[in-house]
């Protein structure tokens, strides 16, 4: 079984571990007294094998140390009884707003790169805000998640265009730190005008304003290239944390999450895709169908 798939599931079994401690009345301390686990007597749900009927789970630091029907407790780990429950691996949820602020948050505006300062674009066009500088553990939202078997989900804010950089999270912990696994792992775009009159206010405006943000940013990378190669009387660059916030898409270091469910808008994500040389993601994608050729080929 992979490494990768190994952490993941044994993260999310610690958080199915978790769950059913806070439930027996364990304590906070008693929480934090060891890294280590053992669920005990369970129905264990494999990913690649078969079901074990009656098996014990070992989980330390994160990982799945061992599991099967011979398998014994470690003497330092927390023991959980799971007769007549069953185990699974995690659900992992790869789109919600999970723990985000509503509403979404903006971080401030100094007038767009016009208006003396360029450190933010107008609300809205700001790929610079983190999901995980906004994280809100607990809450309803978590709770009625956790206990529908979703222990890791990606999230990100949901309002604007820049929507911002998601962070992937478990829904056990008491502080964002607790719950991040990794932060950035995407940039999220989004198609829809912005309200109240602002700018961009129409779905032509919102391309447009996507495309030119983009190509400020092959303009900004290249000026900063520029001045490290032969900074002696050339004046710096300017800083533009929007701007900047785009050099590992268009580097190809982070991957865009465009939402998109019209045939229209999945053929203008892909044009942008193209154009830019973009590791892209189409989300909702209602009408892939439609245009299942094209993204065949993309």
């Amino acid at each position: 079984m992979p490494k990768n798939y190994l952490r993941f599931a044994g993260v999310a079994l610690v958080a199915l571990a978790l769950i059913a401690l806070s439930r027996s009345g364990a304590s906070k301390a008693q929480h934090n007294a060891t890294e280590s686990y053992a669920i005990t007597n369970a129905r264990i749900v494999t990913v690649a094998g078969p079901t074990i009927e009656k098996g014990t789970v070992v989980i330390r630091d994160g990982l799945i140390l061992s599991l099967g029907t011979n398998v014994t407790a470690p003497a330092d780990a927390r023991t959980i009884d799971g007769a007549g429950l069953t185990v699974y691996p995690g659900l992992i949820d790869a789109n919600t707003n999970l723990g985000m602020p509503q509403p979404s948050p903006t971080p401030g505006v100094a007038g767009g790169r016009g208006g003396g300062g360029g450190q933010f674009q107008f609300p809205g066009l700001q790929p610079e805000i983190m999901a995980a500088d906004y994280l809100r553990p607990g809450g309803d939202q978590i709770e009625a998640e956790r206990n529908a078997g979703i222990t890791t989900a990606l999230t990100a804010p949901r309002a604007g265009i820049f929507i911002g950089q998601s962070a992937l999270i478990n829904l056990a912990g008491n502080t964002p730190q607790e719950m991040i696994v990794r932060s950035p792992v995407a940039l999220h775009i989004g198609f829809t005008a912005l309200r109240g009159g602002g700018y961009p206010g129409s779905l032509m405006g919102v391309f447009s304003a996507i495309r030119q943000m983009l190509l400020d940013a092959q303009r900004y990378q290249e000026a900063q290239k520029i001045y490290a190669r032969s900074p002696r009387g050339v004046r710096r660059p300017e800083q533009d944390k929007s701007l900047e916030a785009l050099l590992p898409v268009l580097n190809r270091e982070l991957p865009v999450v465009m939402y998109a469910d019209r045939e229209r808008d999945i053929s203008r994500a892909i044009d942008l895709a193209q154009e830019f040389k973009l590791r892209t993601i189409i989300a909702g994608g209602e009408d892939s169908w439609k245009v299942a050729d094209r993204l065949r080929e993309a």
